[in-house]
């Protein structure tokens, strides 16, 4: 999880900002304002030079430039904590104490470690006669004074976006401090911002066994567990959050998500329209009412809360995004020219930017606009990927390793290991291959269960990997050579019992992950008579879905054509290794083919689970279930082939993917 950055040289920029912060210290801002517009013209749009800019103006007296200074700031850094503490000490000079006490409020939210801003809440409350707030905001100046000093300096660090400079500094307090709370907790918070999920639900778990009573962490630990697909664990966290607050917004919510993780949506429904009645204009409420009724196939009511998303909150380009996602959706131009402006506009924030750069390539593309609609997407991917850490190349290691390690002598020599238990169906492959089609398929049968795509596989790999996994290479697969056949059979179980909460009674369920293609040997072991369906789709055209997808979360191989062909490349050279060394164990269906001869397909699909042939497995779409994949709104009719060409639309812009699938 640590990474050090070596030291360098300030460049010359950097040796003006220093220089610029001597003279505001020096009192001298008419220089320094002088100084900062000219170094803007240089860097417009540096962070440190607009804040020193702002706060020369503002004790020359010109508080009307500095505010104008914040908004162009505002536009460029909107999660800078100091950029709010400074308007709120502009609208305190001019003696609007509601509007100082809101940018104060919002400067702490960014940055907790704002002892200025702190303090001048306590005084605006107390000189308002708010008692209780102005206790609060004095109890947060004594808990700042009170920490040490290198876990406030790290929190500040991370808290202005320096997360590896912020890790490498508490990762050293602790060496010396390893019980500090706060110092767990913090790295915990680095962990969920890097996706260290692992690492920050240990920390959390830790700092819980020490202060069960600080709600804040267990919070932050119910929402680490639904991230990491843990919703039961985070239901319980949750009640026991609310059985201390009932009114606490933000753990009804956190409730609401582990319903929506366990299937119960209607449930999860009741609980964000309760919350709307008080916050009519809360966008995330909107969308988050709007998943649900998707899932649960209302698609009217769905487009209408997803709509007033977008009116609570103009630029939401999850609002949008969520639109066109449904796939069956259609943009007016006038919410086309809205994306559009929002997509171009300054004050978007990043991710609001890509969700509506995504959006915008569906409007284009069935408007048959399709070079810009190229256009739309390959800027959302670019802009995607440049917050991303995902590197193709720790991939296609990683399938050397299991064939390395996965041989036929390998599993001969294993034989009878494992759960014999017959009841998961795998559906494996990558995204957009039609495997939510397969699934709805076999869903619609009399004896099998639907759930989701599951994320107990991946999470066992991850664990068997070890920590070390984050800083040396993993431990896995090799790590399956030291696991006894007991083991195996414990591993299979444990599957079983983890997933029985999704599950209403039918002997056989679905796992619908993916990813679990690169886990095949691992699930042999564990579950011998598991059956496992690789749900396959013509290259380009799987490939360039990825590309038109943006993802809720994970398949970061997605988000630039030439990862999207090295993964597939690799996904089939080890489906081929899986062929090989157990053969077969895989049922590979391939999407054309079902489209073209639904029965036929149907058939060997059940017979090779050992199903009785069911008609209803033919008329899918009449079966009524929950369904949280892009493909939803798709197989709730019957089999189309609009799909399968489209990506010859972009033909002209596909040479380097074609290349690489060549």
């Amino acid at each position: 999880m640590a990474v050090v950055t070596p030291e360098r040289p300030a460049s010359r920029v950097e040796q003006e900002v220093l220089r610029l912060r001597g003279l505001v210290e020096a009192r001298q801002f008419a220089q320094c304002e002088a100084a900062a517009r000219s170094l803007l013209a240089e860097v417009p749009e540096n962070r440190d030079v607009l804040y020193l800019l702002a706060v020369s103006q503002r004790y020359s007296g010109r508080i009307a430039d500095a505010l104008r200074t914040l908004e162009q700031f505002e536009g460029l850094h909107p999660e800078y904590g100091r950029l709010f503490q400074e308007r709120g000490h502009c609208l305190r000079a001019v003696g609007q104490s509601a509007a100082a006490i809101a940018a104060y409020l919002h400067a702490v939210m960014l940055n907790p470690t704002l002892s200025a801003s702190w303090q001048a809440l306590q005084a605006l409350y107390a000189g308002a006669g708010d008692t209780a707030n102005a206790k609060l905001a004095s109890a947060n100046v004594s808990k700042l004074a009170s920490l040490p000093r290198p876990v406030v300096n790290a929190t500040n660090l991370f808290s202005e976006g320096q997360i590896y400079t912020a890790e490498d500094l508490i990762r050293r307090y602790l060496l010396d401090h390893p019980t500090d709370i706060e110092a767990m907790r913090l790295l915990a918070r680095i962990g969920v911002r890097l996706e260290i999920l692992d690492d920050a639900e240990y920390l959390l778990e830790s700092v819980l066994v020490a202060q069960p009573d600080y709600h804040a962490a267990r919070f932050e630990y119910a929402d680490v567990l639904i991230q990491r697909h843990k919703f039961t664990q985070a239901l319980e966290e949750a009640r026991r959050l609310i059985e201390l607050d009932p009114d606490n917004r933000s753990y009804r919510t956190i409730r609401a998500n582990a319903c929506v993780g366990l299937g119960r949506h209607e449930e999860a429904l009741a609980i964000y329209r309760e919350l709307l009645e008080t916050a009519h204009r809360d966008a995330d409420l909107h969308l988050s009412i709007g998943h649900a009724l998707k899932t649960l196939g209302r698609q009217p009511e769905a487009i209408d809360a997803y709509r007033q998303a977008a009116i609570a909150r103009p630029d939401f380009g999850d609002a949008y995004w969520s639109l066109a996602n449904l796939k069956t959706y259609r943009f007016a131009d006038d919410e086309v020219a809205r994306m559009r402006q929002h997509a171009q506009a300054p004050t978007t924030a990043l991710e609001d930017r890509y969700h509506l750069c995504f959006a915008l390539g569906k409007a284009l593309e069935d408007a048959g606009d399709f070079a810009e609609s190229f256009a739309s997407y390959e800027r959302g991917n670019a802009l995607k990927k440049s917050e991303s850490r995902y590197r193709i190349e720790t991939f296609e290691r990683s399938v050397l390793r299991q064939e390395e390690v996965c041989t036929r002598e390998f599993f001969a020599a294993r034989g009878g290991f494992g759960c014999p238990s017959p009841d998961p169906i795998f559906i494996v492959g990558l995204p957009r291959a039609g495997s939510t089609l397969l699934e709805q398929i076999l869903a619609s049968h009399s004896q099998v269960e639907g759930t989701m795509e599951l994320a107990e596989i991946p999470r066992l790999a991850l664990h068997l990997s070890g920590r070390e996994g984050n800083t040396q290479e993993s431990l896995y697969p090799a790590v399956l050579a030291d696991l006894s056949a007991a083991r195996f059979r414990e591993l299979g179980e444990k599957y079983l019992q983890d997933t029985q909460v999704l599950r209403t009674g039918k002997p056989r369920f679905i796992d619908k992950m993916p990813n679990n293609f690169r886990h095949v040997g691992l699930l042999h072991l564990m579950l011998p008579n598991a059956r496992i369906i690789d749900a396959r789709r013509e290259p380009m055209a799987c490939c360039f879905s990825n590309f038109k997808q943006l993802f809720a979360s994970g398949q970061e191989f997605t988000y630039s054509l030439e990862d999207i062909g090295r993964y597939y490349r690799s996904y089939v050279k080890l489906m081929d290794h899986w062929d090989r060394v157990l053969p077969g164990k895989v049922l590979r269906i391939q999407h054309e083919s079902v489209v073209a001869d639904l029965e036929g397909n149907v058939r060997r699909l059940l017979e090779f689970c050992g199903l009785e042939f069911e008609s209803a497995c033919l008329e899918f779409w009449k079966t009524r279930r929950h369904v949280r994949t892009a493909s939803s709104e798709q197989v709730r009719r019957p089999i189309f082939t609009d799909g399968l060409g489209q990506w010859r639309n972009f033909e002209p812009w596909l040479g380097p993917l074609k290349d690489i699938l060549s």
